[in-house]
């Protein structure tokens, strides 16, 4: 489906964007990759990590910012699918810089949109959510709603155009920068022998860059309009982690910080009315319709009534022995 097609991914030099542009230029051959941000440091370091990967010159740099429609309509010129990273993801920053997260994920979000439909050649255009969306609480995940329910009513204005907009919906991903593993290695790292717990009770998905990707991927393929597409993947305790990466170590409690939850929440049980289930992932598909276009595709079977998907209700776990070999994966060099 990606072969000889020209993708832009917004806020492309990111950890996303990065492992999306090397699973594609190595799995398929599209005409070209646009890679739209608005750091031309991170663009350098970009080109230069890729230069292997980029052989064929089917890589571009893009200097730009989603704040910026008419950058964003430049940019998306006879550009087949629109992938949007970009967002202020940090909570504390979001928190304390409410006006610039409005700025770049909600009215961003609105130009990406915009600029899309206006282009002429755009099909399709997948968004990426996080579960802090989901029963926001903190400005970050607000915005995240916002921005989703922008993306899905994107498709009431695309009138008689090929094109639709879905949404592909996704926690931490495993050794993220800012996240618990890279934060407990560096403890270990330094000799620390504690490593703090915000709540015992505390649960995370795991899922990596690559299942992201993955998931991207099925939402171009099989979007129709609307969806938010939701993999399903093992939860695991925070307190495992902790016992997986440092055996036998003290594990204090210190409480939970501003803005973070128990659980990562994807599904909630107001959202089982129009939630399907697949093999490896679940769609959520839009309570209201706006055309012919938008299916329900045949292979799902829809979810009991009250169903609710978290970290913390999952069926399947992960054991201390099986987050000790998914640790291996992860490169925590940098």
């Amino acid at each position: 489906m990606l072969n000889d097609k020209t993708i832009l991914i917004t806020g492309g030099t990111g950890s996303f964007g990065k492992c999306f542009t090397k699973y594609v230029l190595s799995h398929y051959r599209p005409r070209k990759i646009i890679i739209y941000s608005r750091d031309e440091f991170k663009q350098f370091l970009m080109q230069n990590e890729f230069k292997d990967y980029n052989k064929e010159n089917r890589l571009r740099f893009f200097i730009g910012d989603v704040r910026d429609r008419a950058r964003l309509q430049r940019a998306m010129e006879g550009v087949d699918y629109v992938i949007h990273a970009a967002a202020l993801k940090q909570v504390p920053a979001c928190e304390y810089n409410p006006d610039e997260a409005i700025k770049t994920n909600i009215h961003g979000a609105q130009n990406v949109i915009d600029a899309a439909l206006d282009a002429g050649s755009v099909k399709r255009v997948v968004a990426l959510s996080t579960d802090k969306a989901v029963n926001p609480i903190n400005l970050y995940g607000g915005t995240k709603l916002v921005s989703d329910k922008l993306f899905i009513a994107a498709n009431a204005y695309a009138g008689s155009k090929d094109i639709n907009f879905s949404i592909v919906r996704y926690g931490n991903v495993a050794g993220s920068r800012g996240s618990i593993i890279p934060l407990f290695h560096n403890i270990i790292k330094n000799g620390g022998r504690e490593l703090p717990i915000t709540d015992y009770r505390m649960t995370r998905f795991w899922i990596s860059l690559t299942q992201g990707v993955e998931l991207v991927i099925k939402a171009l393929e099989e979007a129709t309009g609307g969806e938010t597409f939701i993999s399903r993947i093992p939860s695991f305790k925070v307190t495992d982690l902790a016992e997986a990466m440092y055996p036998g170590c003290q594990k204090p409690e210190i409480g939970i910080r501003p803005g973070e939850k128990l659980h990562e929440v994807m599904i909630t049980t107001e959202d089982s009315d129009t939630t399907y289930e697949f093999d490896k992932y679940f769609i959520i598909y839009p309570q209201i319709t706006w055309n012919s276009k938008q299916k329900i595709h045949v292979a799902g079977q829809k979810v009991k009534d009250g169903f609710s998907y978290n970290s913390g209700n999952n069926t399947e776990w992960l054991s201390v022995e099986q987050i000790r070999e998914r640790l291996k994966e992860i490169d925590l060099s940098k």
